[in-house]
C-alpha cells in the first residue's frame, strides 16, 4: 500500500471532522466531503477548537490547520488521495453504495478505512473494486483525543491491507488493535455494551441511583482501566501469584455473580428514569460544557500516561 500524505475524509460529521483535525495535526493534507451544506463550517469549528489541544499533544512539525479543502462529491474528493477514512452514517444502505463509488475511483494500492462502529467489513466491501483493501478503522469518540483504533479485516481484507492500516494508524500516533475475526460491534463497543447493560439493570432493579452507578465506575475501577485492561487488572488482583492465583482464589466468587447479571428491557419508563437520572447527575449542565470538561481531563490523563 502507498504511503499516506493526502487523505480523504468522506463523511464530515462529528467523527469525520474530528478525524480531519487529527490528520491535519499529523501533517497530512485533508480533502473532506459531506452532503450537508453545514459540513465545511463544522470542520472549521472543530479544527479551530481542537488545535490548541492538538498542539499540547505534540502536533507534527509544520502541521497546518488550514491544509484542508472541501469537495461535496465524494468521488471527486478521493481523486489523488493515498487513503480514505470513511465516516458516513452507520447504515449498510448508505455506506455500501458510497464505498463502491469511491473504490472505483481509487487506484488498487489506496487504502479504504471505514470508521464503522459495528458493521461487518465483509458486507461493507461487497461489490467494491479491489475489496481486499477495504478495512475497518474504528476510532473512539473523539478521534482527535482517544488513541484506540480497532482494525478489522474480516474474511475479505488482505493481510497486507490490515498491516498497512495498523502501520498507518501507529505512524500518526494512534494505538491500533487488530481483531482476528469480525463480530457485530467489534471489540471495545461490545465491552462497553456489556457494562452498560448491567448499569441499566442496577438502576432498573433499584440497587442504586444513576449517579451512584456512574460513580461506581468513574471513582473506582474506571481509574484502573485507564491504566490497564480487565485481564491485567485481575492479574494484579492475584497478588504475587498473579492471574493464576486470582483464578484459583477469586474466580469462584466472581463467576457466581455472572448468574445474576441482568438483561433489562429498556421500556419507555426505564428510559425516562435513566434520562432523568443523568440530568440530575449533571445538574442540567449543557453538553458542550460537559464535553469541554471531559476533553480537558482527557488531555491531562493522556499526558500522565505518556509520562
Amino acid at each position: 500500500m502507498r504511503p499516506v500524505r493526502r487523505i480523504a475524509v468522506i463523511g464530515a460529521g462529528t467523527i469525520g471532522a474530528s478525524w480531519a483535525a487529527w490528520f491535519l495535526s499529523r501533517g497530512l493534507e485533508v480533502v473532506a466531503s459531506d452532503p450537508s451544506p453545514g459540513a465545511p463550517e463544522l470542520i472549521r469549528r472543530m479544527v479551530e477548537g481542537a488545535w490548541p489541544i492538538l498542539q499540547q499533544l505534540g502536533a507534527a512539525p509544520g502541521a497546518d490547520p488550514g491544509r484542508w479543502s472541501f469537495e461535496p462529491d465524494p468521488v471527486k474528493a478521493v481523486a489523488g488521495c493515498d487513503a480514505v477514512q470513511e465516516s458516513a452514517p452507520e447504515r449498510y444502505e448508505v455506506k455500501q453504495p458510497l464505498l463502491r463509488a469511491i473504490s472505483a475511483a481509487l487506484p488498487e494500492d489506496a487504502l479504504i478505512l471505514c470508521s464503522s462502529s459495528g458493521l461487518l467489513v465483509s458486507r461493507l466491501s461487497e461489490g467494491c473494486t479491489h475489496p481486499g483493501r477495504v478495512v475497518i478503522g474504528h476510532p473512539f469518540n473523539p478521534p482527535h483525543l482517544i488513541p484506540l483504533v480497532e482494525v478489522v479485516g474480516g474474511g475479505t481484507a488482505s493481510a497486507e491491507a490490515v498491516q498497512a492500516a495498523v502501520g498507518f494508524y501507529r505512524g500518526i500516533g494512534k494505538h491500533p488493535i487488530v481483531l482476528n475475526k469480525e463480530v457485530p460491534g467489534h471489540l471495545a463497543n461490545r465491552l462497553q455494551a456489556a457494562l452498560w447493560r448491567e448499569a441499566v439493570h442496577m438502576v432498573a432493579e433499584g440497587v442504586a441511583s444513576v449517579a451512584d452507578v456512574d460513580a461506581a465506575i468513574a471513582q473506582g475501577p474506571g481509574l484502573r482501566w485507564a491504566l490497564m485492561g480487565p485481564h491485567a487488572t485481575f492479574h494484579l488482583a492475584g497478588g504475587e501469584g498473579g492471574y493464576a492465583h486470582f483464578m484459583h482464589h477469586l474466580m469462584p466468587a466472581v463467576t457466581s455473580w455472572w448468574e445474576s447479571l441482568g438483561n433489562p428491557v429498556l421500556t419507555p419508563e426505564l428510559q425516562r428514569a435513566l434520562i432523568e437520572g443523568v440530568a440530575q447527575e449533571t445538574d442540567g449542565r449543557p453538553i458542550p460544557a460537559l464535553a469541554a470538561e471531559r476533553d480537558a481531563a482527557l488531555v491531562r490523563l493522556l499526558a500522565a500516561k505518556a509520562g
